[in-house]
């Protein structure tokens, strides 16, 4: 039988579906499994994707495209296939597409994560015969710590920002992660009585960050009170913000004039929450003065877990330390190998 999908020029296609998956050139008919840009692009004719990611395409996907939701885990017929879309974790209705014809059973990951996060949907292991798999931080010496002590790490250094009179800049990618730092800070001040303190001012949102944040909280995500820090009330000028707060932007924010309203040099303090963290030297070159490790992305013990849970026989591995992936997956009796595609990782951006 021929495989179920394959790349082509335009991105995985399903020739028995007639859909592509994620597609990085326009199409008739888009399958997407999340938001990030590098794998929900504007142009095709009509997208389907999860209902819990229609918010979040629509403000990133060009006006008037056309895009249906369907529910987790409705089976809808598209040509001679079967199609659901199941959580992935990465980020709010982030899917797993799962693709299904006669007795063969593929799953797309997308971007996926199984640590905690109480801004989205928790990862459900979609049993299949082929496993597309991202590897994204896929060597060993990937390995998350719990989320809840990052982000008391983070709300330790904020403070520490505060007893000095310094704001605390943090610089993330705007849809996912910023919204999961204010969700876990939002449940550390509501769970320990010395973090309340966290309350007392709006964290302060890059204007690439808000409405994304805003999105989340119309679905009733619970996070951290926060506002715009983009004009002030009368919409004329920057306002300089009072210093000792938290603000959270993306790192394209660096080194440009929205950094202004903080003040000097002096005045501020600048983080970067990523999975690129856990290696130190990428956090000296890059410049902040604070690194905290988080990703939205599955690290090492996850990753193999995940493919054994799948009981997967083989095995597609896109984006990321490909290769060193299929090759231990092989090393552990499975038919791994590199598939080449057009994504990358929103974090190497």
């Amino acid at each position: 039988m021929p495989d179920l999908l394959k790349p082509d020029e335009r991105g995985l296609w399903c020739a028995a579906g007639g859909f592509h998956v994620d597609p990085w050139k326009p199409v008739p008919l888009a399958l997407i499994t999340h938001a990030h840009s590098d794998h929900a692009r504007s142009g095709s004719a009509r997208f389907v994707a999860a209902a819990a990611s229609v918010p979040f395409l629509k403000l990133r996907l060009a006006a008037g495209s056309v895009i249906d939701g369907l529910a987790w885990g409705e089976r809808v017929r598209f040509g001679d296939v079967w199609v659901s879309f199941h959580p992935a974790g990465h980020i709010r209705g982030s899917a797993q597409i799962r693709v299904e014809s006669g007795d063969e059973v593929w799953v797309v990951s997308g971007d996926y994560k199984r640590a905690s996060d109480p801004t989205c949907e928790a990862f459900e292991v979609v049993p299949c015969t082929t496993f597309i798999t991202e590897a994204t931080f896929g060597l060993p010496i990937y390995r998350w710590n719990r989320s809840e002590e990052t982000a008391a790490e983070i709300a330790d250094w904020w403070r520490e920002c505060r007893e000095r009179g310094r704001t605390a800049v943090l610089f993330t990618y705007s849809l996912g992660k910023a919204q999961r730092v204010l969700g876990e800070l939002g449940a550390l001040a509501g769970r320990e009585t010395g973090a309340a303190w966290m309350n007392d001012r709006p964290v302060l949102l890059h204007g690439a960050t808000l409405p994304l944040t805003e999105a989340y909280r119309a679905d009733g995500v619970k996070m951290l009170p926060y506002e715009g820090a983009t004009i002030d009330e009368v919409g004329r000028k920057r306002r300089k913000v009072e210093p000792g707060g938290l603000a959270i932007a993306p790192p394209s924010a660096a080194g440009s004039p929205w950094m202004r309203r903080f003040g000097a040099a002096d005045d501020y303090e600048t983080g970067f929450a990523s999975g690129w963290m856990r290696v130190r030297g990428i956090r000296r070159r890059r410049g902040y003065d604070r690194g905290f490790v988080l990703s939205d992305h599955v690290d090492w013990p996850d990753l193999m877990r995940t493919v054994e849970e799948t009981g997967a026989k083989r095995v597609l591995v896109t984006h990321g330390n490909s290769e060193t992936v299929a090759a231990y997956l092989r090393e552990r009796g499975l038919d791994a190998v590199p598939l080449q595609t057009g994504f990358a990782s929103e974090e190497e951006e």
